[in-house]
């Protein structure tokens, strides 16, 4: 067994929702609702589901970027949910995160040069400026830019290139733990691939471990060990991929699974279709019991009450689903 490198536990992150003119909490956004998972070192885990659902926001409080409500959070087994902010930023160098907007991202007024290595400086991994150089120019080189290219501005750049920028930043300062929030989502097909290609290629050299977020399923089914499905701030299912791409178990995995295109026409005809009626429920107010029952056709009264656990189906495949435990 490989050793688990990221712990979660119960974690909770909301959004209070102010209103009045003292600005009072009115109630509560539950962006993340009990989420549990681990990931062992150097395994990638993807994490699917509809926008809105809670997966950016379970990175970023996996990595402090939002402070969680509630919940553990452990990277190598050293508690990270409550650790003083200078401890924090020691730590920062072992976890890093590729956005999705890769311009965003990026600091307009800096070049490249400064903005990859400006964090070597921060935490003492370099000791001067010539140093610092040195080691920029290797790093962007392993992600396809050339020595010269360290030296332009973000603009200068076009999508793919300034992708493998943000990269090259997480890269440098020689992390364990990188969370890859929708990194390929905003690029072509064709360059959707590269990048892909080379976070497998510096997985391998660098024995990363990932928590890849994505909408495209097929890139998930590449690139992931296992994969887990959330939906309205819950972990619903979570498996290794070979077994939840051709067996999942929870309705909403099926749903998500039937919508995913294919180029084969025999595929698409023989496909079983899965229409999800009804609008998804406001996470400020989600609804009793199972937060599916809106909009499952399984639905029956013991889901619109009680809350289901997760029920390990098969080992390591844990579904949230009372439909499991009746054998349907």
């Amino acid at each position: 067994m490989a050793e688990t490198l990221v712990e979660v536990s119960r974690l909770k992150k909301y959004f209070p929702i102010k209103k009045g003119v003292m600005r009072r909490a009115a109630g509560f956004v539950r962006a993340v609702d009990d989420v549990s998972f681990a990931i062992p070192k150097g395994k990638v885990m993807g994490l699917v589901g509809e926008s809105g659902c809670g997966k950016s926001t379970a990175g970023r409080t996996i990595l402090r970027l939002l402070c969680p409500t509630e919940g553990s959070v452990r990277f190598a087994g050293r508690e990270i949910s409550s650790l003083p902010k200078r401890e924090m930023n020691r730590l920062r160098t072992r976890m890093q995160i590729i956005f999705q907007d890769p311009y965003s991202s990026l600091n307009p007024r800096l070049p490249v040069a400064e903005i990859v290595g400006e964090a070597m400086l921060q935490h003492g991994i370099v000791k001067s400026k010539r140093e610092m150089r040195d080691r920029v120019i290797e790093v962007i080189g392993k992600c396809g830019l050339f020595p010269e290219q360290a030296w332009r501005y973000p603009h200068q750049f076009s999508g793919g290139q300034r992708q493998r920028v943000c990269i090259a930043r997480a890269l440098a300062v020689n992390p364990e733990f990188i969370v890859c929030d929708e990194a390929v989502s905003a690029l072509d097909v064709s360059i959707q691939s590269q990048i892909i290609n080379l976070l497998k290629d510096m997985q391998q050299e660098m024995n990363l471990t990932y928590l890849f977020i994505s909408h495209d399923l097929s890139v998930v089914k590449f690139i992931s060990d296992e994969v887990g499905v959330m939906y309205l701030g819950q972990m619903v299912e979570i498996g290794p991929k070979e077994r939840l791409f051709a067996n999942p178990l929870h309705p909403y995995t099926e749903a998500l699974l039937a919508a995913a295109p294919t180029f084969d026409p025999e595929a698409n005809r023989a496909r079983k279709r899965v229409l999800l009626e009804g609008d998804i429920p406001s996470p400020a107010n989600p609804p009793s019991g199972c937060r599916f029952n809106t909009r499952c056709v399984y639905c029956q009264d013991e889901c619109r009450v009680v809350d289901p656990e997760p029920v390990e189906a098969e080992a390591g495949h844990f579904v949230k689903c009372h439909r499991l435990r009746k054998g349907a």
